[in-house]
């Protein structure tokens, strides 16, 4: 996070717009702060004992301040509302814990909690599950979730239309996030590099200041890339619905090797509880309350509509869990990714890192074989990267 003060304060020659965006950035850096403070505090129960004794189940994810308490969206929410893993667990003497994690430290605090066994399961991004593997953090994905847009937003008053218009600018991007992977796939795609762009590696949260006061003349950034474009402070250029399907940011859910190995059962009652929450997500009458619970935050359910509109995907097909081979190949993709631009110093491999057995048995269990058809690899086309006005 040093990125966050230094980069975007250099560029204080806007007066009072500056000054704000700084408020923004100090803001955005003491809820980081808060954040690690109190997941560090959090202790999972017997965690410095043997696994195969866990008397608690542990589930982390991203969740979002909501009417004085912390709210978990996604699946994450469905299995939480719908209370059948509680119910489960408590019948076999076993605890249930959510750990709401902010998504402005999202990735790297999830990481470090799997590091140090304080939980058990996530639901997070690809890219930071893939360096926490190359850093020797052994994880099993055990379920693909839903595959995530991303956009690429510039400021009022700039007459960039492409990527290609952005080169020598300051871009706004997270470095480490997932979402750094389909920008630099746009980047390839063109035939440009990160060295062409000025990138300023800051938060999202402070990335709507940085833009108004022009410290930053673009962002890359997820659905609130979106919001952004909404309170009219900035306007979308390109977005990965324009792009292959691989392009997609994804979030799953991943699980600590070593509880997997050493409670099957009980890894097996949290996948069923996930495809339970997948199969009621996907139903198209449940449509409307899956985005009011993805509102749940700071943003609207119009945004939220907006970001699903516009692509070639059913809304069943959005919560597969199959692992397909485009699952597969996107993870190849991220390995390559993260080794070949010196992220990790070991390449990890996804081979031992997908774990389809509990999957396959609850599709079996839940009578849904058949209900998600398998998605085949992806292929680019030479023109998917370029930016459309």
């Amino acid at each position: 996070m040093s990125g966050v003060g230094g980069h975007v304060a250099s560029g204080g020659t806007h007066g009072g717009k500056a000054g704000s965006a700084r408020g923004w950035i100090i803001g955005a850096v003491a809820v980081v702060l808060v954040a690690a403070l109190l997941f560090f505090q959090f202790r999972k129960p017997g965690a410095a004992g043997n696994d195969a004794a866990a008397t608690t189940v542990t589930i982390a994810g991203i969740a979002y301040p909501f009417e004085g308490r912390q709210v978990f969206n996604g699946l994450t929410g469905v299995v939480i509302r719908e209370g059948w893993l509680k119910s489960e667990l408590d019948k076999r003497g076993v605890a249930l814990t959510f750990t709401p994690v902010p998504t402005a430290v999202g990735g790297p605090l999830i990481n470090e909690g799997f590091s140090g066994k304080r939980i058990d399961f996530a639901a997070y991004g690809d890219f930071p599950a893939i360096i926490a593997i190359a850093g020797g953090v052994p994880l099993k994905m055990v379920m693909p979730t839903e595959p995530r847009n991303t956009y690429l937003v510039v400021r009022n008053g700039l007459s960039a239309s492409s990527i290609k218009d952005l080169k020598g600018k300051r871009i706004a991007l997270h470095r480490g996030r997932p979402w750094e992977l389909p920008f630099s796939k746009l980047l390839d795609a063109n035939g440009l590099k990160l060295t062409d762009f000025k990138i300023v590696n800051i938060n999202p949260s402070a990335t709507p200041a940085a833009l108004a006061s022009g410290n930053v003349d673009a962002a890359f950034l997820m659905s609130d890339g979106l919001l952004v474009a909404d309170k009219g402070a900035g306007r979308v250029i390109w977005s990965t619905k324009e792009a292959p399907a691989d392009w997609k940011m994804r979030a799953e859910l991943f699980a600590r090797s070593a509880f997997v190995d050493a409670n099957p059962a009980l890894t097996q009652l949290v996948v069923d509880a996930f495809v339970r929450a997948a199969a009621w997500s996907s139903k198209p009458e449940n449509e409307a309350q899956v985005i009011h619970d993805a509102s749940r935050g700071f943003v609207p359910e119009r945004v939220i509509r907006k970001d699903y509109e516009g692509e070639n995907i059913s809304w069943r097909d959005r919560f597969s869990p199959l692992f397909d081979p485009a699952v597969a190949q996107h993870y190849r993709s991220v390995a390559d990714y993260t080794f070949e631009r010196g992220l990790v110093r070991t390449k990890a491999d996804p081979a031992t890192l997908l774990d389809d057995r509990f999957v396959k048995q609850a599709l079996k269990d839940l009578k849904l074989d058949g209900y998600w058809k398998p998605e085949g690899p992806q292929t680019a086309t030479a023109g998917a990267g370029k930016a459309q006005s």
